[in-house]
């Protein structure tokens, strides 16, 4: 396109969410070559067959976000075979063999770029040696295609399947070295294809945690306190026991104090999962008091807005001379803005199969974290790492819950105590009632406009939850968070509460809240100064491309570039009916420059209809997969207006009240709008798509209804009574 942009278009039905992530790892190795891929295996992710089959391996775990087809597509295109010739399959955990196996914080691109290309030069330059060797020719006469390496000169040709098991013999080469394919010449990466599991999933074949059977297997329940960390005073086992096909019942008393572990609580095993749920129906567990119960959202709030007035708990970052600036603008501008605690609501809730066996543990889990979930289940049972297989399922859902792991450890205990293979099963209203919410938060702004419609002085009183001068996980904001550095007055007071409430990451965590509060407010000076949205943010970013300090520094002109590419796809500016507003909003997270602008229209019942949204993006010189690229956008936007529309956990007496999709609503396929993607192509380096695309889309509705009803959203989830005009 002339813009530089590319317009991607795909049905909402290939909408996948997640995000993925990966740490150093080894990746000629060898050691692990023959246990996981048998004959013909060139390292310790390619192996290929006589038939000319090439197996590669993902090494991270698949959330739904395409890892699966992603990495090995990586690899397959420097190995320079067709992707129909490609099998791909799951790693097991083997931090010895591929170094940390992670997904979350959309990593899993910028840091796999260079190394699995590399994995599949190296594979291909061993290839090319074996035959080179057979013909007696110098390697560098010869040339690869589409799994076949030739050699010009004589006229001579050899598949890759023929040259396999020799090649294994062959030294791996230094990756470090091994000459790289112009893009120019890409016949995988930049293509359009289809994610691996995906006939699979629509054909509802077992591919999750959920659908695991292992010989000999029990399912187990877990009942834990509904206030969180609470012990078990009294449970009747023997009611649970005297349920028929109920092979035991036994009270937990849990190891530690972290709220990701093994908490207290009362395990039913059976011959059923029904069973054991009907077992656990008897138990009429009864808990220990705990000071949680005195915690509730209700009185957050009003903490929040006592400690607002006072003095803040820590200055975070203190520019220039807010005070001063402030008596001098033109105008100012007062704000407090709230979020609320909300659930991950993985579709698929919480499970694992563990077997517990003479001392050592093999266990199949959904999870997206499983190195620290050995680490966890060794140290709670007393027993060494290496007693520990993991074997990576597919995840029905992340989001960044299953980074913790405690449904792990819970099926490891009760398999030791069970003396069986247990599979363990949360209910919809445990996954619900024990998830680590994503934290609430409370922000009291007040903000200067010049006359010329500069914003001139910025001041954020953030009071989060967390002590002893730590935030609660996610619950933090960098000093460096825009619009820091771009405002010549900007101070960030930080105050916190205690909190026992289990708090933890949740897709895009931090900025999933964040941008809804800077990008809402900025909105608000914009119409106190009377300018355009769009150019007042655009004044904002300045005209230097680069901005910031060491190790922090953040691309204005990327931002600004995506900023006028959604303006202008969007239409900005065009009329629209009454009660219909377009909004605009831009973040960055993930080493992603993202601007979103959403249409909405809204009933004078105050009925909210997002009708469209407009994504501008730039991640870099490469897309690998346009129709995996186009899941993570689509489901990140989506999975934005969902949580903007309706999703909140309530804590009252130190629990959570909602527990169900009945009282936490997602939004349904049919109250999707569509999203429009483009993409810039930035000369940098390819980043992740899994979570960025979030953000701004929470703020662009807010201010979209805003332009439509005149009413300004601060706090969520949105509440149409608020926007009633009858």
């Amino acid at each position: 396109m002339a813009d530089g942009s590319q317009n991607i278009e795909a049905s909402r039905r290939q909408v996948l969410a997640g995000a993925g992530l990966v740490i150093s790892f080894s990746v000629a190795g060898k050691a692990g070559a023959a246990e996981n891929l048998g004959q013909g295996a060139l390292n310790a992710y390619v192996q290929v067959a006589p038939d000319e089959t090439v197996t590669i391996v993902a090494k991270n775990p698949e959330i739904g976000q395409g890892i699966k087809t992603m990495l090995p597509m990586l690899i397959a295109e420097e190995l320079d075979v067709d992707w129909s010739q490609v099998r791909t399959r799951t790693a097991m955990n083997d931090p010895v063999t591929y170094g940390r196996q992670f997904a979350g914080g959309s990593m899993a691109t910028p840091l796999h770029w260079d190394e699995l290309r590399r994995v599949g030069a190296g594979a291909r330059v061993m290839l090319i040696a074996a035959a080179a060797q057979g013909w007696g020719v110098p390697a560098t006469e010869c040339t690869t295609a589409s799994g076949v390496v030739h050699h010009k000169a004589s006229g001579r040709k050899a598949t890759y399947g023929s040259l396999a098991a020799k090649a294994a013999s062959v030294p791996a080469p230094d990756l470090k070295t091994v000459r790289l394919k112009d893009p120019k010449d890409y016949k995988i990466i930049g293509k359009p294809i289809a994610q691996v599991d995906t006939q699979a999933i629509v054909t509802g074949q077992p591919l999750f945690g959920i659908d695991v059977v292992v010989p000999d297997m029990l399912f187990a329940t877990y009942e834990k306190a509904p206030v969180f960390g609470a012990k078990v005073a009294s449970a009747d086992l023997a009611a649970a026991k005297s349920v028929k096909g109920v092979k035991d019942a036994f009270v937990v008393e849990g190891v530690g104090a972290a709220l990701d572990g093994l908490l207290p609580g009362v395990a039913v095993v059976a011959d059923s999962w029904w069973t054991a749920r009907k077992g656990r129906d008897k138990l009429n567990t009864k808990w220990a008091d705990h000071p949680t119960a005195k915690q509730s959202s209700a009185g957050f709030a009003a903490e929040a807005v006592h400690l607002s007035k006072g003095a803040p708990g820590k200055t975070e970052r203190n520019d220039g001379d807010v005070a001063t600036a402030m008596k001098g603008a033109a105008k100012t501008v007062e704000a407090a803005y709230a979020y609320p605690f909300i659930s991950h609501a993985n579709l698929e809730p919480q499970n694992c199969t563990a077997h517990f066996k003479d001392g050592k543990v093999e266990i199949w889990a959904p999870t997206q974290n499983p190195e620290p979930g050995r680490q966890l289940v060794a140290k709670t049972l007393a027993i060494a790492p290496e007693a520990i297989t993991i074997h990576m399922i597919r995840c029905g859902g992340g989001f960044g819950r299953r980074l913790s792991n405690d449904y792990m450890v819970e099926a490891a205990w009760i398999s030791r105590q069970a003396g069986a293979p247990v599979k363990l099963l949360w209910t919809r209203e445990d996954d619900m009632r024990h998830d680590l919410y994503r934290p609430a938060g409370w922000h009291f702004l007040k903000g200067g406009v010049s006359a010329d419609g500069q914003v001139t002085a910025w001041h954020d009183h953030f009071v989060t939850l967390g002590e002893n001068g730590t935030p609660s996980r996610s619950a933090g904001m960098a000093p460096t968070e825009f619009p820091a550095r771009f405002v010549p007055n900007y101070r960030y007071d930080l105050s916190m509460m205690p909190c026992g409430v289990p708090a933890g990451p949740l897709r895009a965590p931090g900025s999933n809240a964040i941008a809804f509060v800077v990008q809402s407010f900025i909105d608000e000076l914009a119409h106190a100064a009377g300018a355009d949205p769009v150019a007042f943010r655009l004044k904002l970013l300045g005209d230097q491309a680069v901005v910031g300090e060491k190790g922090s520094a953040y691309a204005a002109g990327r931002m600004a570039a995506v900023v006028k590419l959604a303006a202008e796809k969007s239409g900005w500016g065009r009329k629209l009916p009454k009660g219909s507003g377009l909004g605009v909003a831009f973040h960055y997270s993930h080493l992603g420059y993202f601007a979103e602008v959403v249409e909405v229209s809204v009933s004078p019942e105050g009925a909210v209809k997002p009708v469209k949204v407009w994504v501008a993006a730039d991640v870099g010189r490469q897309i690998i997969n346009p129709f995996g690229a186009l899941n993570q956008i689509e489901g990140s936007a989506l999975d934005g207006i969902s949580a903007a529309l309706r999703q909140k956990i309530t804590i009252e007496n130190g629990a959570a009240v909602e527990s169900n999709f009945t009282d936490y609503a997602l939004m349904r396929i049919n109250e999707a709008p569509p999203v429009e993607t483009h993409f810039i192509k930035s000369d940098n380096s390819p980043t992740g798509l899994g979570e960025p695309a979030l953000p701004p889309v929470i703020p662009a509705l807010c201010n979209a209804i805003f332009a439509a009803t005149g009413k300004r959203i601060r706090e969520l989830p949105i509440d149409p009574e608020f926007l009633k005009s009858t």
